[in-house]
Order: C-alpha cells, then structure tokens, then sequence
C-alpha cells in the first residue's frame, strides 16, 4: 500500500511540473553561429552625382541631374557576426562625370574598393525577427579609390543609409543612399581651374571631391541564415529548484500521510508501532538539468550547483540512486566528439555530486552522444540527474 500510494503521488507530480513551460527564452539574445554562417552576396545599379571640390555652388534641390551624374554597378561580400553588426567589402564603379569641364573630358572611369562597418537598427532597437520585412541598416567605411583615367589612387571614406526588404527567407532587395568623399585632386579638375582643394582645410567641402549616389540591388543570404534564441538558463535552473522543494514537500506529506496511516493500523491490532519501516520506494520525477556551453564540459554556474546540492542531499536522506546523462546538440560536431562531449557532461556532475557526499556506487553515468530532441537545438547541451 505505502508503495502504491507513493508511486501515485509522485507521478501526479512529475505530471504537473511537465505541463509547465520548461523552455523559456530570452526575448533579445541569440545563440552564435559558426564562422561560415550569416554570410551574403549582394549585387545591383546605382548611380552616382560627381561635386568637385572646384566647386563654389553645393548640393541644390535637385542632386542627381543629368549633367553630374553616371550609371555604374557594384558587389559585395560580407557576413553579420550578430543580428545587428556585420562587415561588408565593396566594389563599385566605373564611370564619373568631370563637372568643372566637361569638354574637355566628359567623365572619368573609375573604382572604389571599400570595407564597411553595417548596423542594423531594426534589430537593434526592435530585437531580432527574422520574418521582418523592412531593415533600417546604416553603415560606414574607408576604401582605396582608383581614377584609371588619371593613374590618381586615394584613399577613400563612404557612408550610407540602406532600406533592405524581405522577399523570401533567403533574398532582400535594397535600396540604398551613399556618400564618398576623396581629397580633391581625385578627379584632376586642378588642371581646368587654378583654385585647387589644396587652398581649403580638411574640414571643408570644397577640401574634398565628392560623390552623391543612389543604388538599388539584390542580397542572397548564404549558409545558414537564421539566429536561435538563447535559452534563459537562470530562469530554468530556478525552475529545476522549485520542482525539487515541491518534491522534497511531496514527499514530507507523503511521508506523514503514511506514518499516521502505520500509527492507526498498529492501535487498530493493539500492538505498537514498528520504530522503522522499510520499503522499496520507486521514484518517479522530473530529471533536473544542468546546461553547458557550446563545447564546454565545466559547471560554473551557482544556481546549477545549488540544485545539484539539494538533490544530493534528498538522495543521501532516502538512499536513492542517481542517473546522470550526458548530451551534446547533434547540429554542431560530429557523432565521436558528441559523444565524447556527452561523456565528459555526465562525468563532470557526477564528480560533482560525489563531492558532494553521494557514493559513486549509488551514480550511474550515461553518455548519450549528440541528440536532437529539446527545440531550440542547443538546449540539448545538458546533463540530467534523475532519482533511480
């Protein structure tokens, strides 16, 4: 009977606390991927207006008129280390107008080879979202620039807004506003007109050439492309140990329930109570997780230790045995290094356990290699420790 009973309540309790939700996430991290994922390749048109540091007249109501501009293209590589900052590498080119004068070489050909800094506000300020269908991306960079018509080669500074929207899971279209500014004997107009940029200091517009631009493009998304939630591990360590004080009350309850039971039966046959009754008790409880990092087999989190210690000392109490089981997520490495992985997880907590008063005859380790089966993925990075 006292059996039946604990069993019963036990699995009420193991029912209970599975209906929770045991996978909370934090709403603004994501987990790192690998170097080779997160990267894309962009291409497209843009057109350029050319202001030459000749110039006394600036940017007027209409920037991009005929007799400035030219049409080039340009390509990119890049990779977003995070959801928000990312590095680009950019060539654009080939033509620019001479706007000081024209007849006497209408336009120049051209490139610019440039590295630049992208911060994606959208994700930024707003947490990341995959499925989002517009990104606000501003960015920065510094580039070597080429006039081939001139053999002139300068350093080059570039900055932009860029509207990037989704199409499908993998391709964005954009359209982008860009600035490059060059010292001002880029484009040679030094040789049509004496007022040279040298006469002007670094901080003035007329110091600079410059280029006014608009492009418009595709990006293709390589690799994997998508960002995993990061689990909140303090909040599911604090949940680990509010199941083990409501078993440990369970079971204090059960306890009485089943002493005041042996105390009436033995008054009922006019005998006294045994001082101790002994029974086969089958435990029946959620397993208690410990979470690792990626590639990592080391406890270093106090919570974790914490919930470790009073389950050790619930088993010492009742002289139960533990299960320790080791994983690895099966999405990074490869079966022998997941397996190795699992078995250094499940190692390390019974080490742990056993320093912490629980016979190593009464712990039994189990590596189960990489699985796949919490969601997201890297929660499988764990070692349970369940009663036996």
């Amino acid at each position: 009977m006292k059996k039946t009973l604990l069993i019963v309540l036990s699995a009420v309790l193991a029912f209970q606390l599975s209906a929770q939700n045991l996978n909370p996430i934090k709403s603004r991290s994501v987990a790192t991927n690998t170097f080779w994922a997160n990267w894309f390749i962009s291409a497209g048109g843009q057109y350029n207006a050319a202001y030459t540091s000749q110039e006394v007249s600036e940017v007027k109501f209409n920037p991009f008129r005929p007799t400035r501009g030219e049409f080039g293209f340009h390509v990119a590589i890049g990779k977003w280390f995070t959801p928000s900052i990312g590095l680009r590498t950019q060539w654009e080119g080939l033509w620019n107008k001479n706007v000081v004068n024209p007849n006497f070489r209408p336009s120049y050909t051209y490139f610019n080879l440039h590295e630049d800094l992208l911060l994606n506000l959208s994700n930024l300020f707003c947490g990341y979202n995959p499925r989002r269908v517009w990104n606000f991306i501003p960015w920065a960079g510094i580039g070597f620039m080429r006039n081939m018509t001139y053999n002139i080669n300068e350093m080059s500074y570039n900055m932009g807004l860029t509207n990037q929207f989704r199409l499908t899971d993998r391709l964005y279209a954009y359209f982008d506003l860009h600035v490059t500014a060059v010292r001002g004997r880029f484009d040679a107009a030094r040789h049509a007109l004496p007022d040279a940029w040298e006469s002007h200091k670094t901080g003035a517009l007329r110091h600079w050439d410059k280029q006014l631009g608009i492009a418009v493009g595709l990006t293709f998304q390589l690799g994997k492309n998508r960002w995993d939630a990061v689990p909140d591990v303090e909040a599911i360590t604090a949940m680990n140990e509010e199941q083990i004080e409501a078993l440990n009350a369970t079971i204090a309850e059960l306890q009485e329930e089943l002493d005041n039971r042996q105390a009436n039966s033995a008054e009922s046959e006019g005998t006294p109570a045994p001082a101790e009754v002994r029974t086969d008790t089958v435990w029946m409880a959620p397993p208690l997780s410990v979470f690792f990092e990626l590639g990592e087999a080391r406890l270093e989190r106090g919570k974790d230790l914490v919930a470790l210690k009073e389950l050790a000392d619930f088993a010492n109490q009742h002289h139960a045995t533990l299960v320790v089981t080791g994983y690895a997520d099966s999405q990074t490495g490869d079966a022998s290094l997941n397996l190795q992985l699992s078995q250094q997880r499940a190692a390390a907590v019974a080490d742990e356990l056993e320093k912490m008063g629980i016979d190593r005859s009464r712990i039994v380790s189990i590596a189960a290699g990489g699985v796949d089966t919490l969601s997201p993925f890297f929660y499988n990075r764990r070692a349970t420790v369940q009663l036996k």
